[in-house]
């Protein structure tokens, strides 16, 4: 298996411009004009995001024209976030955001070559080059310098057969995770809504809802006491793959008005706000930024009840509704407490905890299975481009 370089097997490696430096607006329809954000982290189009330049534009930006199989890989920003141009996205055009990578058909499978510019061996190459404080980004060069390890035409179709197949198993499992969420919901719905309880507020059936200390904490590594952010809290649970860490005595000092304590709600106020998570036993909270926490009073409800109606589409529909024509979206804590939800009697609520306890086991078995398949994926990447 030898090594090399892109640049000598792609006879295209440039990229496109932003349409507005040329005298161009966007349109509201046209030439479909692919930014990162147009491309998820699994290496597909998002359509809905595209945006759109007109025919003109297309012709004047006629280097950054995109063709059928190109590979686009991004170059700012998000750095090597990648994927294949296909047909039914054509014609197409990007921006100097994205290398676009033209190569021969029969000079190497498009596929091996959309998972070796996916694998840690190029992401280690393009760290070494990332330049710039506000963005970080890569040139072209630094792309066409990428060393790739090439093998036989029949093993590279062997590669993108064995990752496919994995690639297939790991989203079928997060199919399956979304499923046993979208149940949770739909059961919150038949047994919350349209129903004739009383209507309450957040603050009748909350003992506390507060904003985080408005300092900034010093994180510090992995240390003993999580600081959560917006960033690690998603619908229904905290996700600990970005986690901060506080000192003891920043700990100290962010918990002096109130300390977090399992069952307390988390919730994200600021930016893509309305994700919310229970906090769970064993660990030390402090509130880091842009978080409001809630706690739930025991005498009238309790917590899986409360984390739902505020993930519910009622209560995000209030909080939208603070926030037409708001520059930075958010919530505060005045509007938060007067959020309305229904008030069931506490069996209902109990009965629904155990409808989602026995949901969250199941998930349990599908999560469980799907750190294997990554795990699986990212030692077969590596094993095939080191």
């Amino acid at each position: 298996m030898a090594k090399v370089r892109l640049g000598d097997i792609a006879t295209v490696v440039t990229k496109g411009t932003t349409p507005t430096t040329m005298g161009f607006q966007f349109e509201d329809g046209g030439i479909n004009f692919v930014k990162i954000e147009s491309i998820s982290e699994d290496g597909t189009f998002l359509k809905e995001k595209f945006s759109h330049i007109s025919d003109e534009c297309n012709v004047q930006m006629r280097r950054s024209q995109l063709q059928e199989n190109d590979i686009l890989f991004s170059i700012a920003g998000a750095i090597g976030r990648s994927a294949i141009v296909t047909k039914e996205i054509l014609p197409a055009n990007t921006n100097q955001a994205l290398a676009i990578i033209r190569v021969p058909k029969g000079k190497i499978d498009y596929n091996y070559l959309l998972y070796a510019l996916s694998s840690s061996a190029i992401n280690q190459q393009a760290t070494q080059h990332q330049q710039g404080v506000a963005q970080l980004n890569i040139s072209l060069k630094n792309v066409s310098d990428f060393l790739l390890p090439i093998y036989t035409e029949a093993m590279q179709k062997q590669i993108v057969h064995n990752l496919k197949k994995i690639d297939k198993l790991i989203s079928l499992r997060k199919q399956q995770l979304a499923k046993l969420d979208e149940l949770v919901k739909v059961r919150f719905v038949e047994m919350f809504e349209n129903n004739l309880w009383p209507n309450t507020s957040l603050n009748d059936i909350c003992s506390e809802i507060v904003d985080c200390p408005h300092s900034t904490p010093k994180y510090e590594g992995n240390l003993e006491h999580p600081a959560i952010r917006t960033t690690e809290i998603k619908k229904g649970y905290i996700d600990w793959d970005s986690m901060k860490y506080v000192s003891e005595e920043e700990y100290q000092k962010r918990i002096k008005s109130l300390k977090p304590v399992p069952g307390d709600i988390v919730y994200g106020r600021e930016g893509t706000y309305g994700n919310a998570a229970i906090i769970p036993d064993g660990y030390e909270f402090c509130l880091g930024q842009r978080v409001m926490l809630f706690r739930p009073n025991k005498t009238k409800c309790i917590s899986a009840y409360v984390l739902y109606a505020i993930l519910s589409d009622h209560v995000k529909r209030q909080a939208d509704e603070k926030n037409v024509g708001a520059t930075v979206p958010h919530v505060n804590v005045a509007d938060a407490k007067q959020f309305d939800v229904v008030l069931p009697p506490l069996s209902i609520q109990n009965q629904f905890a155990a409808f989602v306890e026995r949901v969250d086991q199941q998930k349990q078995t599908v999560q469980q299975s799907l750190e294997k398949l990554e795990l699986m994926k990212k030692a077969l990447m590596q094993e095939y481009f080191g």
